[in-house]
């Protein structure tokens, strides 16, 4: 006698793909992004990609974005709510005083532009040679 359900291979090969994917052996779908993972061949110790943001740029990036949000409200927050270390807030309180000053006498593109330069050169200068060296907070 026939039967109308599923076939055993059918089964079966259901349950391999729904284990694969529970346990993430499937991977991510093709240009989906997924956690970076380090595998046995390659530990997570290993050398950054050349693709990798420099230290200096991600400066910079932080710092004109909490000082353009410093400028618009007015008042600084927390520099650990905002993700800066010790050294960053510093040159974030030096770039929106500076940027203030510019605002009040040439208006905020003046200001924007400000911002934009000086957490530029900061930021160099602060990771010139590979990033600060008295601890993380620094």
């Amino acid at each position: 006698m026939a039967t109308a359900g599923p076939t055993r291979s059918a089964v079966l090969g259901l349950a391999v793909l729904a284990g694969a994917l529970l346990t993430g052996c499937a991977g991510p779908a093709p240009g989906a992004a997924g956690p970076a993972t380090a595998t046995a061949a390659e530990p997570a110790s290993h050398v950054p990609s050349p693709h990798a943001t420099p230290p200096a740029e991600v400066c910079a990036r932080i710092i004109i974005y909490w000082s353009r949000e410093t400028l618009d409200g007015g008042t600084y927050g927390d520099y650990q709510t905002m993700g800066l270390s010790n050294g960053q807030y510093e040159i974030l309180r030096d770039v929106v005083d500076a940027a203030r000053v510019t605002q009040k006498r040439q208006g905020r593109s003046a200001a924007d532009k400000l911002i934009t330069r000086q957490a530029h050169e900061r930021c160099v200068e602060r990771y010139r040679g590979g990033g600060p060296t008295s601890g993380p907070w620094s």
